[in-house]
């Protein structure tokens, strides 16, 4: 659903310029089965959307840290950039990998969840630290080093990173949240 808020709505396929088309057919044709919300403002720069799209597929489907804490990963990010498309389209996968509902209520609420397990504790105050302090402390990087190695690791920042891109262009663009999603992410 678009709001006459959202400042770059879904073009027509049959608008789509030659470039357009080539660029938004892998995503469609990819494991997200469609050019979904963030795309969709990206679509205004094809070869940006191109190459965004190729690092998010690795990142969300093959990272070195696995699927359920990439959801964690994501879920940090989206609360932390209060990403309403983010959080719907991440917390029932998050649930659905594994991640308890009170850890993704916590991360909603802005609170550090208070049970988690080892591997989730680190990547929730990793993730938390990358975005706040804009830096990650010798104790929390030990942690991740040990349990992710060095690719892990990389690839934790990455997620970071890549979604925290998502966030500033669908915040930016005002993309609207799925009428049929869950209740939106509170605002901090």
């Amino acid at each position: 659903m678009t709001s006459a808020n959202d400042r770059m709505p879904p073009l027509p396929q049959e608008a789509w310029s030659e470039k357009q088309r080539r660029y938004a057919q892998p995503i469609i044709d990819g494991p997200r089965g469609a050019l979904i919300s963030p795309f969709v403002p990206l679509l205004r720069s094809p070869e940006l959307m191109d190459h965004t799209q190729r690092l998010g597929e690795y990142l969300r489907y093959r990272s070195a840290i696995g699927v359920r804490l990439t959801e964690l990963a994501i879920l940090v990010t989206a609360r932390q950039w209060t990403q309403q498309v983010e959080w719907a389209i991440h917390a029932p996968i998050a649930l659905r990998e594994g991640v308890a509902q009170a850890t993704i209520d916590a991360v909603a609420a802005g609170k550090r969840p208070s049970a988690m397990p080892e591997d989730e504790a680190v990547v929730h105050d990793f993730c938390i630290e990358l975005h706040q302090a804009r830096q990650v402390s010798d104790a929390t990087w030990a942690k991740a080093q040990q349990l992710f190695g060095d690719k892990g690791v990389m690839d934790l920042i990455g997620i970071n990173g890549y979604y925290s891109l998502l966030s500033m262009v669908m915040n930016a663009a005002r993309t609207t949240v799925p009428a049929s999603s869950q209740a939106p992410l509170p605002a901090l």
